[in-house]
């Protein structure tokens, strides 16, 4: 563990279990916290790759009265963002295909806006990731759809899965923050803190 994070229950507020499973890989005891109900909307006036930092603040906003003065709470928020629009979460499974069909042969970016507060500090970051995809047919995204859960994951697609062994032709950047946590920034954060 790292030792300026001795005297921190450190909590991740988040209910992906992708990045409870990132999380673990720094080695770093945690338990994970999630009230809910918390809206993830901004302001049009955010730039579209500030809008996860926002969101993960925001997120961080939420729980502020609720940790207890040894405790350090981390909050994130990933959107992908493909022709100066971001994809969030799809509604069902149509706008999943629709989305996908949108990456096809294209490059887009994923950003992560991660958030880690204690009761008197705070310190927020965004990780950019550039993916790139092959073309895709109809009959492969409708598969993945079919066959895999891409509705809660933003852009409907999670690097990890099939999709990402078929159409992932490139990546410049972190991997992890593809997945949902920079889990290199993370650290290095961390250590800083």
């Amino acid at each position: 563990m790292l030792p300026n994070l001795k005297d921190y229950k450190i909590l991740l507020a988040s209910k992906s279990p992708r990045r409870r499973e990132l999380l673990q890989m720094l080695r770093i005891p945690f338990s994970v916290v999630s009230i809910g109900g918390i809206k993830e909307d901004y302001p049009d006036t955010v730039p579209l790759i500030d809008v996860p930092q926002y969101v993960s603040s925001k997120k961080a906003d939420a729980y502020h009265e609720l940790i207890k003065d040894d405790e350090m709470i981390i909050t994130a928020d990933t959107m992908v963002i493909c022709d100066n629009k971001i994809l969030g979460k799809p509604k069902d499974a149509e706008d999943a295909i629709e989305m996908l069909l949108l990456l096809s042969e294209k490059t887009h970016q994923v950003a992560t806006g991660v958030t880690i507060s204690t009761k008197d500090r705070r310190t927020s970051f965004t990780t950019v990731t550039d993916v790139s995809f092959a073309k895709l047919s109809e009959e492969e995204v409708r598969y993945y759809v079919e066959n895999y859960m891409p509705l809660d994951k933003a852009g409907a697609y999670g690097i990890q899965e099939w999709i990402g062994g078929v159409a992932v032709s490139g990546i410049n950047g972190s991997y992890y923050n593809v997945m949902g946590l920079p889990v290199h920034r993370l650290y290095q954060e961390l250590k800083m803190f």
